[in-house]
């Protein structure tokens, strides 16, 4: 009997603190609601765009307003969720961990408020909103001219952030929201991404206008004997003009590296030459004194490509999007 009634007190104990466990949640989502009912919403914007750009005056111009009420808000938030949210840095604002930890759900819940407004039908001639691009060097330089010419002749109140992607894990991006698309030389995997050829292209070989060795045939020996600048940050696998000259007892001899951007002025004031997509190449031109030659040997095809989250498939807005890319990129 004594064993029974001490099983039957443990059991009424249990009840009770799983009652009071259950009122005390009740009471924290009700304190939750109200919380968030006395929160500005708009604070969640200001918030989101001083973690992606880091810095309260780029903040302020994707939001289209002033700096002082990029601040204001930002405090508003820092009193409303009792911590500092930001710390400046000589790198930029640096987020707290609990603004770390806000940083997902908050992109998560703008981007599905943002899909809610949109609804099913999506006018680029009225819309004002913002999409982010991570782009690589190939397209930075091919496609990114005509792409935002295009946006803007259809939809002059979008804004457009394009961002370079030689840092960046797009795969995270892209499912964290932080990005709408990447433009890169392949296809993301996963079945959770999409992609679509923008661009076809070919290697190409590049030099000085007036350089000694345009005044013969390029062939396979001169190109083997020319010093080459090698671009750095290109992401492109040059591999095989190494393969083809390696299997003729000959290599490549690489006299420098330097970025994209560095390329032109260098190869202007140097006997060097650089393989390089004859678009990237002709855009190149257009600034210096350069010619082109075809490669005396076959050479893998150069892509760009446009990847994005399935989510976003049947979402007006990015069909729109993709769509207008897709246009521009045909007239490259």
């Amino acid at each position: 009997m004594a064993s029974a009634l001490t099983w039957l007190e443990v059991g009424r104990r249990a009840s009770i603190i799983q009652m009071n466990w259950y009122n005390s949640r009740i009471h924290n989502v009700h304190r939750g609601h109200m919380r968030l009912r006395n929160l500005d919403l708009n604070l969640l914007l200001v918030f989101d765009a001083v973690l992606r750009e880091r810095s309260v005056i780029r903040a302020a111009d994707s939001l289209a307003i002033s700096q002082p009420a990029v601040s204001h808000a930002l405090n508003r938030l820092r009193h409303a969720l009792k911590d500092k949210l930001f710390i400046r840095t000589p790198a930029g604002m640096s987020p707290t961990p609990r603004a770390e930890q806000l940083a997902l759900p908050v992109r998560k819940a703008l981007n599905e408020l943002q899909l809610a407004v949109e609804g099913d039908i999506f006018d680029p001639s009225t819309a004002d909103r913002r999409f982010t691009i991570a782009v690589n060097n190939y397209a930075a330089v091919v496609a990114v001219g005509p792409i935002v010419a295009a946006v803007r002749a259809q939809a002059p109140a979008v804004r457009l952030s394009l961002v370079p992607s030689g840092t960046l894990d797009l795969r995270d991006k892209l499912d964290r929201g932080e990005l709408d698309l990447a433009l890169s030389a392949q296809a993301l995997g996963g079945e959770r991404f999409a992609s679509q050829q923008l661009i076809e292209d070919r290697f190409v070989a590049v030099l000085r206008s007036g350089h000694p060795a345009l005044r013969k045939r390029l062939t396979t020996a001169s190109l083997a004997e020319l010093r080459h600048l090698g671009i750095s940050s290109s992401g492109e696998n040059l591999e095989f003009v190494d393969t083809f000259l390696k299997a003729r007892k000959s290599a490549r001899f690489v006299a420098s590296e330097v970025p994209y951007l560095s390329a032109g002025a260098v190869l202007v004031q140097s006997n060097l030459v650089t393989i390089l997509g004859r678009k990237l190449a002709l855009e190149f031109r257009r600034a210096y004194p350069i010619e082109i030659r075809d490669l005396p040997f076959e050479a893998p095809t150069l892509h760009s490509v446009m990847s994005w989250h399935r989510r976003f498939d049947d979402v007006p807005a990015h069909r729109w999007l993709r769509s207008t890319i897709i246009g521009a990129a045909t007239t490259l």
